[in-house]
């Protein structure tokens, strides 16, 4: 799989762009600021319907203007495929494929995969749950995008069920008796049953691609760093004590166990959400747990093992997607060659050096390994002007 064209309005600080690109590897050099991220961001926004540094789009269209575009050609196996996106920041976006508008952006997942390698991947392994929920749930979608369409529905759910908690407190309190109370507790009950059945989905999808990534982790971090600890991961679920109460320590962990476990935790947790008018059970609570040995890595890793872990994240995710598609995805390097020892530069080399379609970023030329063979690369410069809407992008 490749981009062979790449063309952005108004993304960033782009207030146009077009790239004819190629198989191989193709390298962006630019000082920091100068905008050269925000290419490799479009790109993977394209893939993921998300940004790898914002969580909301506002950020992504220029200063003065009503909207962005990034739009693309994605060459797999031969088939070719032209996707457009228009992001606007206070409405719904618009996408495309070739001439035929979609009925919703998530359509547009699966036609390109992307796997992006940052500095910001740190945060994986030292950041917050939200961090590696996210991590997967991307990965999930990528693979399989109807499952994109189950966790929007499950994020609308769990909105429409916090505000209940928060503005009906009070009537949820009064109990069945009340005739205001049974009516607040009637939709707190609807709500229940849809999280419950849509949570399950996402937890179910969590943990069958978890037992995919686990094996694909374990032996790319044993090659990044062999001298360290065994690297292992875990699934941490809000309802892990509700299904060991339904099915033993089983293996046989269906999506309608996880449904029933969620509901008998909702149900032993209502007088608690309702007192603090939050949502505390369901995917949205959960969290993957990376360890080194008997330790977890955040706290407990240095910062060598760290990148190693992120690394090797990134590294399983490839090697997921590029099963799943059949095709390689197309690898994306943002300034990550400046971070990283010999060793873990080597590493990121070798399966570059395989890759169809690779797209690094870099401050400069000198950050890129000398060592990707034979590979021919076609180098960019990202310089900036300043023009009335203030500092824009530009290939020098």
């Amino acid at each position: 799989m490749y981009l062979s064209e790449l063309d952005l309005r108004d993304f960033r600080s782009w207030p146009e762009l077009h790239l004819e690109l190629t198989p191989g590897v193709t390298l962006f050099v630019g000082r920091n600021g100068f905008g050269k991220t925000n290419i490799v961001e479009a790109v993977g926004y394209l893939a993921h319907l998300g940004s790898h540094r914002v969580s909301h789009d506002a950020p992504l269209v220029r200063a003065g203007a009503a909207s962005a575009r990034i739009s693309a050609t994605t060459i797999n196996r031969g088939r070719e495929l032209s996707s457009h996106l228009l992001i606007k920041p206070h409405a719904a976006n618009i996408a495309q494929i070739n001439r035929t508008r979609l009925k919703s952006p998530r359509e547009l997942l699966g036609v390109t995969h992307s796997v992006l390698f940052a500095p910001e991947d740190l945060a994986l392994v030292r950041g917050e749950p939200v961090e590696r929920r996210r991590y997967l749930d991307a990965l999930i979608a990528a693979r399989t995008p109807r499952l994109a369409g189950v966790k929007a529905d499950y994020d609308r759910v769990l909105k429409q069920r916090g505000a209940l908690l928060k503005t009906a407190g009070q009537a949820l309190r009064r109990g069945y008796d009340d005739a205001d109370g049974a009516s607040a507790l009637t939709t707190l009950d609807v709500w229940d049953g849809q999280l419950a059945a849509l949570g399950a989905q996402v937890t179910a999808a969590r943990l069958a691609v978890l037992a995919e990534l686990s094996e694909a982790l374990s032996g790319a971090y044993a090659a990044i760093a062999p001298e360290s600890r065994v690297a292992s991961v875990r699934y941490k679920s809000s309802v892990e004590q509700a299904v060991v109460e339904l099915v033993g320590e089983s293996d046989a962990i269906t999506t309608e166990v996880i449904e029933a476990a969620m509901l008998t935790e909702l149900g032993r947790k209502r007088a608690k959400e309702i007192d603090r008018g939050l949502s505390l059970v369901g995917p949205h609570r959960d969290d993957l747990l990376l360890n080194l040995g008997e330790q977890p890595a955040k706290g407990f890793a240095s910062h060598g093992e760290t990148w190693s872990f992120a690394l090797a994240l990134r590294l399983a995710e490839y090697e997921l997607l590029k099963g799943a598609a059949g095709s390689d995805p197309v690898l994306v390097l943002d300034d990550v060659f400046a971070e990283l020892d010999a060793r873990r530069r080597e590493k990121l080399v070798a399966v570059a050096a395989e890759a169809e379609q690779v797209l690094i970023t870099a401050a400069v030329g000198d950050d890129v390994p000398g060592n990707l063979g034979d590979t021919e690369v076609t180098r960019f410069t990202v310089e900036t002007r300043d023009d009335d809407d203030g500092r824009v992008s530009y290939l020098a």
